[in-house]
């Protein structure tokens, strides 16, 4: 898949991350972040994707993001439907460009595959404007302070978490990826099986604090 580029943020020299560097004000944190990602893409530029199984043994988390108003989707609510849970960033240039395949994808399996666009550490005013300038169709759920993205194991962005119908976590696709080409589709059909078309989501359950690992 030459051409196709993901944006990973690596750590601090010394195993040290950027929210424990000696910067007092959170958008130099922030600032911080984007330059090791940037320079991380210039790295990985031909290194296209790969996909991880997901651990027989790790559990779920519950939390899938929260919508605008911080109330949170779980995955529970999802069961019935195979799901593709892309975390994604308005600074990532791989993210932005692997959107349009992502929106298709979800067209084309209206009813059994909902594809949601899980934004990371960005502000409801940032993640709107996106959307409004972009035009992006995928329903947006925003990660507020990154711990979802710890929780579901993603530190390279894109990167897509892939859930089978039977509401079990198959693999974590770093990188971007056409998701409407020959190689997205051995990681597509076998979500597919047993799904559900019109499956309605349930309503979310407040009690899933405790489901978030804390900073």
């Amino acid at each position: 898949m030459a051409g196709l580029t993901f944006t990973k943020v690596r750590s601090a020299p010394h195993h040290e991350s950027p929210s424990k560097l000696p910067l007092t004000r959170p958008w130099l944190r922030f600032l911080w972040g984007v330059a090791l990602a940037l320079a991380a893409s210039q790295t990985l530029a031909q290194s296209g994707f790969e996909a991880k199984p997901w651990p027989a043994t790790k559990p779920a988390p519950q939390v899938v993001g929260f919508d605008a108003a911080g109330k949170p989707l779980l995955l529970g609510a999802l069961r019935g439907q195979a799901v593709a849970i892309n975390f994604w960033a308005s600074w990532c240039e791989p993210c932005r460009e692997e959107m349009p395949s992502l929106a298709q994808l979800a067209r084309a399996h209206t009813g059994k595959l909902r594809v949601l666009a899980v934004n990371y550490k960005e502000s409801p005013a940032a993640v709107a404007q996106f959307a409004a300038t972009t035009g992006l169709e995928l329903p947006t759920l925003r990660d507020p302070d990154g711990a979802l993205a710890r929780a579901w194991g993603v530190r390279v962005f894109p990167s897509t978490v892939l859930i089978g119908a039977d509401g079990q976590v198959r693999s974590v696709v770093r990188g971007a990826l056409d998701w409407n080409g020959a190689a997205a589709q051995p990681l597509i059909a076998p979500l597919l099986q047993g799904a559900e078309k019109g499956v309605r989501l349930k309503p979310a359950d407040q009690q899933v604090g405790a489901a978030i690992p804390q900073p």
